[in-house]
This record gives structure tokens, sequence and C-alpha cells, in this order.
């Protein structure tokens, strides 16, 4: 059974997230007037690697389990990391761990008298809001391609890379489909790249998260992307089944319309391999 390879120092993973930074992610999300979902995804993003580098400390420090890469499509396509990171492509988890810039932030808590106090927290940023241009997703997907290409060739029987991709509209740069494929079709002795599409969408559609067919989707680029999204291993069918959702066993990697909570779950359980040594 395909995708079951120890993830370990000596036999890492890794992500690649794709990150549409087109000038429509500087709008609002449906049914949040006045938050931009660039600023949201980007929150999403830095959580994600905060809890990733939670998944890799052990008690002698950080252990390289994954290596991750952000890249960015908008006015440019590339590396997307900032601070530190800036520039980077593949980053080790031990890495990724130590040029954090902190960001004080504040939320709100209950006061357990019935109301809520604001808190200041400090908050992790390692990727920052971008909102400009067009969305060259062919261009992101032959990056990545090319990225993960020499990547598989040095770690021929690692857990397969997972490429998430966040996107709030159709590519300008043609039908991202025929290369998209190519990168799922680069493997290692334990499968296929899988490649796991969130659409936010401006439609305000009800949120869909790992079907089985493209039925009730209303936007043809959902459609598409749905068509583009990796079946996922048992693996992730577990952890999504463990949250509640009814996954079904040719569930794919995709999510239409997701909020804020629904992304941040979606990344979650999406980098969530349960073998880890």
């Amino acid at each position: 059974m395909p995708y079951t390879a120890e993830i370990s120092r000596k036999s890492p993973s890794c992500f690649v997230f794709l990150i549409d930074q087109s000038g429509s992610m500087s709008d609002s999300l449906a049914g949040e007037p006045g938050k931009r979902k660039a600023d949201k995804v980007a929150d999403s993003i830095n959580r994600l690697l905060q809890n990733l580098v939670i998944k890799c400390t052990k008690s002698e420090g950080v252990r390289d389990f994954f290596e991750v890469a952000v890249i960015g499509y908008g006015a440019k396509v590339g590396p997307a990391f900032s601070g530190k990171l800036a520039g980077s492509t593949l980053v080790p988890m031990s890495q990724i761990a130590s040029s954090a810039r902190i960001e004080p932030r504040t939320k709100k808590v209950d006061d357990q008298a019935g109301g809520l106090v604001e808190q200041t927290i400090n908050f992790q940023v390692w990727f920052d809001a971008v909102a400009s241009g067009g969305t060259p997703m062919c261009e992101a997907f032959n990056q990545t391609h090319n990225l993960l290409e020499d990547w598989v060739s040095h770690h021929s029987s690692s857990y397969p890379p997972i490429v998430i991709n966040i996107t709030d509209g159709e590519a300008t740069d043609g039908d991202p489909t025929p290369v998209a494929q190519s990168v799922t079709s680069l493997t290692t002795s334990d499968g296929n790249v899988l490649l796991l599409n969130c659409h936010i969408s401006a439609s305000p559609a009800s949120p869909i998260a790992y079907p089985e067919s493209d039925n009730g989707l209303s936007d043809e680029f959902a459609r598409l992307l749905f068509r583009m999204s990796s079946v996922l291993p048992e693996n992730i069918r577990a952890a999504a089944r463990s949250e509640g959702m009814a996954v079904g066993d040719q569930a794919r990697g995709f999510v239409f319309n997701a909020d804020l909570e629904a992304l941040i779950r979606f990344l979650d359980i999406g980098t969530r391999p349960s073998n880890l040594r």
C-alpha cells in the first residue's frame, strides 16, 4: 500500500505551498467584508508552519522531517518566504524554526466572567500577504515540477511530496492541467506526488470539502481544480475522518469556498502524515 514510508531525518518528505498572490487576493472573503483574502491566507500559512515546527520538535530540538517551499504567483512567480528566508526555495524545518519574525497580535479571549478581553500574543511570521498582478498558475506549477523533479531524484524512497495550491481565480497563462499532471506524475517508490487544491471563490456558494465528484461545483474553474486534485491516500482520509468529516474512499484533496477555519483545517489535515520517527 503506498504512502506508508517512514518519515525521518534520514528519509524526509517535503511540502510545496503554491499561493495565489494576484490582485484579486486583495478582495474580501465572502461573508467577511474588510478582511482581505491575502491576509487570511498568509495567517493560515504561518499557523501551519508553526504547527509543522511543533510536530518536528523533540527533546533534543527540531528535527528535519520535512523541507518546505512557498512559491507565490502574481506579478511575479517564485520563492515567497519573507524575512531571513527571502529567496529560499526548499528549507529544512530546523532552519524554519529559527527564522520566524515575531509580530505582536491581539485576540479576544474569555474573561471567565461571561465577557471577552483583548490579549496580546506573539505571532510567528515567515510569509507576508501580497496581492498584485495576474494569476500565472501554469508557471508556478512549472517551477514546482523542476523543484520536485530534482528532489525525488535525491529522495527516491521517501514519503512523496505534497503540493498545496491556494487560489481564488482562473489561471491567466493557460490551462494548468497538463503541467499539474506533470507534477503529480513524479514519484518516489512510495507513490506519486500529491496535489491538493483550495479554491477561495467570490461566489456565496456553500463550502465543499474533499468531494468524490464535481457534482455541486457551480464554478467551472472549481471543477477543473477538482479534476487536477489527487485522490487522498488512506492516512489523510483517516485524519479527515478523525475530525468528523465524511470522506469517501475516492475523496480528492480539494476544498471549495473555504472560510478561514476551514482553510486551516484543510492545511492541517493535508500535512498530517502519522509516521514520523
